[in-house]
């Protein structure tokens, strides 16, 4: 073989070296491209402040502050990351069944009425629940387990959201009471999630992304959120199950789905 020809050869072997070098380089740049491109959210929301807070005790909190007539639940099954709206995890659920009541307007959101998992009651133990009266416009924690015992002016307009009563302002009872309605996991490290509401009725779904205990969450609320003038609230599923989705921040737990969402309208 002359001179010539090994040249030849030798520049097309590199040649199509370079070529299949950089074809695995575009193909990197656009996967990492894809990576960080942000998902397409079909239903954002805007009415909502987004806070982030650090407390003494070193909880982090993700804080939403709306009003109660920007919400409503959804049934998603999913990873709060891969739905369609804004908001934060709602209460409790085995596999399918949603075990924490979750109604609007007198309907459950993952079920006919008073069916197993669809809403329609706390299961096995009265639990506290935040209630929104649209009628008063007023919001409160009642303790209940089943819709029927709800006090509200109109059973056609309101929402109910069940998970562990806080007692915001009863420090002294509040821990036997979240004993009462077997608050899982209190002593140990876990994410939180909570939904609180001031004296003017403002609304706060707070998130952290620190784990600690329920009493820890309780207190860098207390101390983080509403200056000083939080009503009352109740404590969510939590653990990985604490999740978050806005446009400032997404916070997906351990990537596990969850059955409903408590969800920004607007």
């Amino acid at each position: 073989m002359s001179t010539r020809w090994r040249v030849i050869r030798a520049s097309t072997i590199l040649l199509g070296i370079v070529v299949i070098l950089g074809g695995m380089v575009l193909l990197l740049v656009h996967a990492l491209d894809a990576h960080h491109t942000p998902r397409v959210v079909r239903y954002p929301a805007h009415e909502y402040l987004y806070m982030e807070r650090e407390a003494s005790n070193g909880f982090k909190l993700h804080v939403l502050q709306t009003q109660p007539s920007n919400i409503t639940f959804e049934t998603i099954r999913n990873n709060l990351s891969l739905s369609d709206y804004y908001g934060i995890n709602g209460g409790f659920f085995y596999e399918s069944a949603l075990l924490s009541m979750a109604v609007v307007n007198g309907n459950p959101v993952a079920g006919a009425p008073n069916h197993y998992g669809s809403g329609s009651e706390n299961a096995k133990y009265p639990r506290g629940t935040l209630v929104w009266d649209e009628i008063a416009n007023k919001l409160s924690v009642q303790v209940v387990s089943t819709v029927s015992e709800l006090q509200v002016r109109d059973r056609a307009h309101f929402w109910a959201q069940g998970g562990i009563s806080m007692s915001l302002g009863l420090d002294e009872e509040w821990l036997m009471r979240a004993q009462l309605e077997n608050a899982p996991n209190m002593d140990e490290d876990r994410l939180r999630t909570a939904a609180v509401y001031d004296n003017s009725g403002r609304l706060y779904l707070v998130v952290s992304s620190t784990k600690g205990t329920l009493e820890a969450f309780r207190t860098a609320i207390i101390e983080q959120v509403g200056a000083g003038q939080l009503a009352d609230g109740i404590f969510l599923d939590g653990d990985g199950s604490s999740q978050m989705q806005v446009a400032e921040t997404v916070l997906p737990g351990d990537n596990r789905p969850v059955v409903q969402m408590i969800r920004l309208i607007h």
